[in-house]
């Protein structure tokens, strides 16, 4: 093969990005030099169109122990220990096999955590697709459940929070963003910077085969009609037995102290790994691919360098330690083979028969050219908000409609697929509270809070305002158990960069996010970013989810969502003026998708979050849950449906019954509690100047709610019915 027979565009690089390469290297490249800057210099590795403007996030905080640029974010909780944690997507793969895409997407955010030095101890997922009804969205959604659960389960690791939206918008491109949570010790926080020449290098783990070659090129792609068919061979197969091995083999081999640096083998493969550790390092790299075990015959040495095949890694270890970690890795069943070793040189030579094949700087690989795409906001934007007249509709029919609704509905038939108890730290189950929390046996009786939230709808309507009700609905949500946020990860998931609209509006979302995280104080310690959402169905709505970390001081005393008692007062705090623009009522019921977003207050939902953690954590509440999608009344059909428990409840007057009912509006939060407790919350929220709203008791087995003071009951409902739409997805799935 002759570079004249290797067109760059055959590779996903353009003429101006093959003069870039040429003036690197001050040559042409090579034909196996052109493909592994084919995969480097993607999208999905590079990072060329968004790392502009991700310097906008902050990261600064005074826990902060590693920031943006490594495997994870890790910050500290206290005692000697940190968390890790990171967001990925894996989308495209899971379109075209929703199984295996979702189940390696699993074990590659595992393997990062792990990379870290960290023991993985929870995931949560944000999954997206079409509407159920339609039998390929049905499919994608049975299959990346599916996928999750058998790599999660197998491994080892609890699935203990998440969420699941359908909308048209997601029809040709589903979004599958997995986060994965670890512990680790500050003294035995691992690093992939390359260091030490002479110090080998070892490939841990699997053989490497064929499966996943060219996977990081195709996520940079939009998917059309054929992708499914065509790309398969794209998408990696997993073995979470063996991911399993490789955890503990890895934790096992970390604490000897030999290890320099580890980096996973995922997106790219051994090309990614080797180029990004050299030059994190400021060293060279030599590999021999004679050295590399392989688990199919005749590979070519493009396949061995551009193979992602699942559960493997890659090691600089010290000269006298290496005996010994290979044999940890044997005494798990698994390979571990120096392939090459660290030089002084700023140099990435790859030898086949001792001849060299490759022979480049590393960085020339893992520094992709940065952009700055052309922006412009979209025309039709100003006219979304524009409210159109809404009619009402029958107030108990809406709420069945929006309990049933997917983004509302309990996810039951998912995490009863997932293992959420495994490693027996679980508090709060998926599904019984706004976030999950786990229990830390190593710093009892302190928790750690998790939570997934996200909201497509309201970004493509004001993607400034939509990525800041996303973290604040994040932080909100672990304000309900009683936790401190402690800062987020963040998956980024748009369309192409090169258009203008699809860019204005990504650049739009990362400045709410920033400005959202700096008004809170929140760091942000890493995150992913997912273009080419694209299918020809269009562009997917734009949809930044956010992961966010928080800790408990004392897991005893977190609450859930559902009502526990009878006789229990229930209590709205904060805004009293909800709307119906860009509400979930609108969209759902009336099919409008219209409206401006309500911005937040981040003063005020401050001071409302902190009556809310500080009343968990004194023991008063009996169940708090916010307010999202569907207003008040949702909420606390909600709360009802998952405590078992009726309610009547007289909602803040509002000029017309569904507004109070269905209108939304960020930092209101539904709350029970014991009567002898009340004047206590209440001076409580008087002192940070939290409004406060008294709605009625729980009690019986129907759901009544008014929307005035003249006691008409504009909902009278038997709880049983509640809980059948409510469970919804239990049917359809």
């Amino acid at each position: 093969m002759t570079t004249a027979t290797l067109a760059p565009e055959s590779v996903g690089l353009t003429r101006e990005e093959y003069e870039e390469i040429r003036r690197r290297l001050g040559r042409d490249p090579s034909p196996l030099e052109l493909r592994m800057f084919g995969v480097m210099w993607s999208e999905h590795c590079g990072y060329k169109h968004s790392k502009l403007t991700l310097q906008l996030l902050p990261t600064d905080s005074p826990r902060l122990l590693q920031g943006p640029g490594e495997n994870a974010g890790v910050l500290d909780i206290g005692g000697g220990w940190a968390v890790a944690f990171k967001m990925e997507s894996h989308n495209h793969p899971s379109a075209v096999d929703p199984f295996n895409g979702a189940a390696t997407g699993v074990g590659g955010i595992i393997r990062d955590i792990l990379a870290m030095g960290a023991r993985p101890i929870a995931l949560v997922d944000s999954l997206r697709f079409g509407p159920l009804h339609e039998t390929r969205s049905r499919r994608q959604a049975a299959g990346v459940i599916a996928g999750i659960a058998a790599y999660g389960n197998c491994v080892g690791i609890p699935t203990v929070a998440g969420e699941l939206v359908t909308d048209p918008g997601y029809r040709g491109t589903p979004l599958v963003n997995v986060a994965c949570v670890g512990l680790v010790r500050h003294r035995e926080l691992a690093r992939s910077r390359a260091a030490g020449p002479g110090n080998p290098v070892m490939l841990v783990g699997a053989r490497t085969g064929r499966d996943g070659i060219g996977g990081a090129a195709f996520a940079s792609e939009e998917l059309d009609t054929a992708s499914e068919r065509e790309d398969r061979a794209s998408v990696q197969i997993g073995d979470p037995f063996a991911g399993k091995l490789l955890i503990e083999a890895t934790v096992d081999a970390l604490r000897t102290g030999g290890v320099v640096a580890v980096q996973d083998l995922g997106a790219a493969g051994l090309t990614c790994a080797s180029s990004e550790m050299a030059a994190r390092g400021g060293v060279g790299m030599r590999l021999e691919l004679e050295l590399v075990p392989l688990r199919e015959e005749e590979m070519r040495p493009d396949e061995i360098l551009l193979s992602e095949s699942q559960e493997r890694m890659l090691l600089v270890v010290m000269p006298e330690a290496a005996e010994r970690v290979a044999s940890i890795y044997c005494r798990w069943g698994l390979r571990a083979d120096v392939v090459g070793e660290v030089t002084g040189g700023p140099l990435l030579t790859v030898l086949r028969a001792g001849a060299p094949i490759v022979s480049l700087p590393p960085y020339a690989l893992a520094e992709a050219p940065v952009y700055r795409p052309a922006a412009r906001e979209p025309e039709t934007l100003h006219a979304r908000w524009a409210m159109p007249e809404v009619s009402q509709t029958d107030p108990a029919q809406a709420l069945l409609a929006l309990l049933a609704a997917p983004a509302v509905a309990v996810k039951r038939v998912a995490f009863e697929q997932y293992d959420h108890m495994v490693q027996v730290r679980t508090v709060v189950a998926p599904g019984a509270g706004d976030a999950a929390v786990l229990r830390l046996p190593e710093l009892s009786p302190k928790g750690l809070a998790l939570v997934c939230d996200g909201d497509g709808r309201l970004t493509s309507l004001d993607p400034y305002r939509g990525a800041r009700r996303a973290v604040a609905e994040a932080a909100a949500n672990l304000a309900c158990v009683g936790a401190t946020p402690l800062g987020l990860t963040d998956c980024l998931n748009f369309g192409s960069p090169e258009n203008p609209e699809v860019f204005w509006t990504f650049r739009q979302a990362v400045t709410g996010i920033a400005d959202a995280c700096r008004a809170m104080k929140i760091p942000v310690v890493g995150g992913n970013v997912s273009f080419y959402n694209e299918s020809p169905d269009g562009p997917v709505l734009p949809t930044p989810v956010i992961t966010m970390v928080g800790v408990l001081e004392d897991v005893s005393s977190t609450c859930g969502a559902g009502f526990r008692r009878a006789d229990d007062m229930i209590i709205l705090i904060g805004k009293t003026d909800p709307d119906l623009a860009a509400s979930f009522y609108v969209s759902a019921v009336h099919g409008m998708h219209a409206g401006r977003p309500a911005d937040v207050d981040f003063d005020a939902h401050q001071r409302v979050l902190a009556v809310v953690r500080d009343a968990v954590a004194r023991g008063w509440l009996s169940s708090a849950h916010d307010c999202s999608e569907g207003g008040a009344a949702i909420a606390v059909a909600e709360c009802a449906a998952l405590g078992g428990l009726g309610a009547e409840v007289i909602l803040p007057a509002a000029p017309r019954a569904d507004i109070a009912l269905f209108g939304e509006a960020p930092s209101r939060f539904v709350l029970s509690l014991p009567e002898h407790r009340l004047r206590d919350f209440q001076a409580l929220a008087a002192a940070r100047s939290v409004p406060l709203t008294i709605l009625g008791r729980i009690g019986g087995d129907r759901l009544r709610l008014a929307a005035s003071t003249d006691h008409r009951w504009a909902i009278d409902l038997p709880l049983a019915e509640i809980a059948a739409a409510y469970d919804a997805l239990s049917s359809i799935l």
